[in-house]
């Protein structure tokens, strides 16, 4: 392994390929997934739902219309529900929080946000008590590394740095940094991303783990934003390094969970709202898949010749599971 310390060891098992790789793996473009006209037979032929947030259970910070009643119809049912997001932003107390904001009854057991993948992976491979984490991301990134006992340095702290270009400046950075975590993050600057980039560069076997590689995300209901990916890209081009991404549609959360809970991954059905990271999340990891247009995704867009990802259903949004399956409810 060279250089590489003993710890930087690719983890088979976690597939952590990126977002581009995964959608040149998928199959040509088929014929376009059906409408789900028989929520009660999906409803019945699975134990749990995983439900990606924004563009499903909320825009922004805006409800989206039916989800608490579908909710409760499947908790009635007898359905394990899952929250899974890529928004590292939040640790999942703080998700807790936002749920709990928006009317929604939710344990934070039922919750996994990137920002706790990054975490947990780290942990699944014991990376070094003497090792530090340089964060280019939010708060959410770094309370989840306080909960698991990871030394960590960056982050929102950061966001007021500067960088004094004078002849001859040399930026010095921490040699103990092993791990470098690239989030969403709404004050990125040049200070971090040439910190992050020193890292990985200079420090021998620092990893470049990404929470996740979304093009946009919601920040308003009003329009997209620019997504994490976006953040990721630029250490991705300054280090030409390719990231270990932990979010979807990377199969080590999917595969977190069925451990976790000791869920059979044939018993699970992925709701999203997004074809290359929620439906290819379900896909990689064997799963039922439903896709939502209440988000990203439109059907002008499932149906194009030039999409090549299909989930096995589409709905217009969460609330049809509960319209469709009224008459055996």
């Amino acid at each position: 392994m060279g250089s590489q310390a003993p710890w930087n060891v690719w983890d088979e098992r976690a597939a952590m390929r990126s977002p581009a790789a995964a959608v040149a793996a998928a199959p040509a473009a088929a014929k376009a997934a059906p409408y789900l006209d028989d929520a009660a037979q999906l409803i019945k032929s699975v134990e749990t739902f995983i439900f990606d947030c924004d563009g499903v259970i909320w825009k922004g910070d805006k409800l989206i219309e039916g989800v608490p009643e579908t909710l409760d119809m499947l908790r009635r049912m007898g359905k394990r529900l899952v929250f899974v997001t890529n928004n590292s932003t939040k640790s999942r107390k703080q998700y807790g929080k936002k749920f709990e904001t928006l009317g929604l009854n939710v344990n934070e057991e039922e919750i996994f946000a990137s920002s706790f993948a990054a975490a947990a992976y780290l942990q699944s491979i014991n990376f070094p008590s003497n090792k530090k984490v340089y964060i280019l991301g939010e708060v959410g990134i770094q309370k989840e590394m306080e909960q698991a006992g990871i030394n960590f340095i960056g982050g929102p702290e950061d966001a007021d740095r500067k960088i004094n270009l004078e002849p001859g400046q040399l930026m010095e950075h921490d040699k103990d940094v092993g791990a470098v975590v690239v989030g969403f993050d709404r004050y990125i600057n040049y200070y971090k991303i040439q910190y992050a980039t020193l890292c990985i560069r200079e420090n021998p076997g620092c990893l470049f783990i990404g929470t996740n590689c979304d093009a946009v995300t919601h920040l308003t209901d009003a329009q997209e934003w620019a997504g994490g990916g976006a953040m990721v890209g630029c250490i991705k081009a300054s280090t030409k390094r390719e990231p270990l991404v932990v979010g979807k549609p990377s199969t080590f959360m999917m595969d977190y969970l069925s451990n976790k809970f000791g869920i059979s991954k044939t018993q699970i059905c992925m709701v999203g709202d997004r074809l290359d990271t929620d439906i290819l999340f379900g896909q990689n990891g064997g799963c039922k898949t439903l896709l939502v247009l209440s988000g990203v995704t439109t059907l002008k867009t499932l149906e194009s010749p030039d999409n090549t990802i299909q989930p096995d259903y589409y709905a217009n949004g969460l609330s049809d599971l509960l319209k469709l399956a009224k008459p055996v409810v």
